[in-house]
């Protein structure tokens, strides 16, 4: 590929993630080198992570950063610097140039929940190799990462289970 572009999921709807794992598979099925990264999803035992590792896909779990909204006991500050901590060593990565498509899920939650500035991510993303397609997943997409961005995929939810209080289930949501 001569230009990767930046892919953004986000909105309040499911599948934002399921989009993004659709994508490292047709990917890694046309040759492509892939990493999908996750934040955010504190059990490496998700369906997502064990299909793309079944499929030769590299995936990094960043299980120490996790959600303030869903972890509200959490101190901010030590997340704010694991997740610097995880930026570093992804910067790393992206130096060495060895992806075709690399997927950062729930990367648009940093953001929104306080733990990467809209300037930090905007630098991240603008700093990726030329060729390197990248993803964002994420509720909460800020505004100037959208205008970075070359595709731009809101999912709206319209009904969803969970205000039954269904809670998420294995197989469906993880």
């Amino acid at each position: 590929m001569k230009k990767g572009y930046i892919h953004i999921y986000t909105g309040d709807g499911k599948g934002k993630t399921t989009a993004a794992v659709g994508l490292a598979a047709r990917a890694k099925s046309q040759g492509f080198r892939v990493l999908f990264v996750q934040f955010f999803k504190e059990h490496r035992q998700s369906g997502e992570i064990r299909l793309l590792e079944n499929a030769g896909i590299e995936t990094m779990i960043f299980k120490d950063v996790r959600s303030p909204l869903f972890n509200p006991s959490l101190n901010k500050n030590k997340l704010r610097k694991k997740t610097e901590d995880a930026m570093e060593m992804l910067k790393k990565v992206l130096d060495k140039d060895e992806f075709d498509l690399m997927v950062l899920d729930e990367f648009n939650c940093l953001i929104y929940e306080g733990l990467l500035s809209e300037d930090e991510a905007a630098a991240f993303i603008r700093n990726k190799p030329e060729r390197l397609e990248l993803v964002l997943t994420g509720r909460g997409a800020p505004e100037r990462t959208i205008e970075i961005a070359d595709y731009v995929t809101v999912m709206q939810k319209v009904k969803h289970p969970y205000r039954d209080n269904i809670k998420g289930r294995k197989g469906i949501e993880f």
